[in-house]
């Protein structure tokens, strides 16, 4: 579900005097915060509201957006926020279904250049902190036993602090329009690993059905940023993704279901 704080058409077009919307359509993707879109016409906009106390994470998101899309990268802007509400540009394209050679080339262009630029970027926010694992695995481990020996090692994972990652991009956080890809909801990014950053948006975008997309990936990357990546260093960090992600699935709708595909 995307929504849990109810908005009607007109309530919404009390929130900002200069944009008067046409359509308010609720979303069902996400679980955590409030997401609508928004039209005008036949322009379309993202309105969120942050179902959690995340203001530094706000300012921070805002922030990073603008240091992105100045540098050309196809992310979306904060236009304005009132009364607790967000709105973004929508980004044009689809979310993309069926992976191909493209899909991963524009992937590995648009995450080096991103990894360059937030190489350079300070922030007190870690994408993955090692109590916040120990106390979901602790949390899994009376009730889904089983689940919990297979993710048990990652209370070892120890990230390194590269810079800004994304950590999230899967592929419902993209679309591509003529294979350029846009990437947005980066609310939690923070400190971590590019290695760990890249494994997560090619276990998304289909790399363990399709190992050739790895050295696609890795041969754009690493000709475009100055810390290269290692295959063997990546499929460690593939199957840490994998693991990380299962266990919040796990936590999140406390069954096993949502986690099988990346076990």
């Amino acid at each position: 579900m995307g929504v849990k704080t109810a908005l009607t058409l007109d309530e919404a077009n009390t929130l900002f005097d200069e944009y008067h919307f046409t359509n308010l359509q609720a979303t069902s993707s996400g679980i955590v915060d409030t997401t609508y879109i928004a039209t005008i016409h036949d322009k379309e906009y993202i309105l969120k509201k942050y179902e959690r106390d995340i203001e530094e994470k706000i300012q921070q998101d805002a922030k990073l957006l603008h240091t992105l899309k100045s540098n050309g990268l196809n992310v979306p802007t904060l236009l304005v926020s009132q009364n607790e509400w967000f709105l973004y540009e929508k980004l044009l394209g689809e979310i993309p279904k069926n992976i191909t050679i493209r899909h991963i080339h524009s992937l590995a262009r648009f995450m080096s250049q991103m990894h360059t630029l937030t190489s350079k970027l300070n922030t007190t926010t870690y994408f993955t902190e090692v109590a916040e694992t120990e106390k979901l695995l602790k949390d899994i481990k009376s009730k889904f036993y089983f689940q919990y020996k297979k993710l048990q090692f990652l209370q070892k994972y120890k990230p390194k602090k590269d810079g800004f990652i994304h950590g999230d991009i899967f592929k419902d956080n993209t679309v591509f329009h003529n294979f350029k890809i846009g990437v947005f909801d980066f609310i939690d990014a923070g400190y971590g690993e590019f290695v760990f950053d890249i494994a997560v948006a090619l276990v998304a975008f289909d790399a363990k059905k399709h190992p050739m997309f790895i050295e696609l990936f890795l041969n754009t990357y690493n000709q475009k940023t100055l810390k290269k990546i290692k295959k063997k260093e990546l499929l460690k960090s593939m199957k840490i993704a994998s693991a990380y992600y299962a266990l919040q699935r796990i936590e999140t709708y406390n069954n096993t279901k949502q986690a099988k595909e990346l076990f």
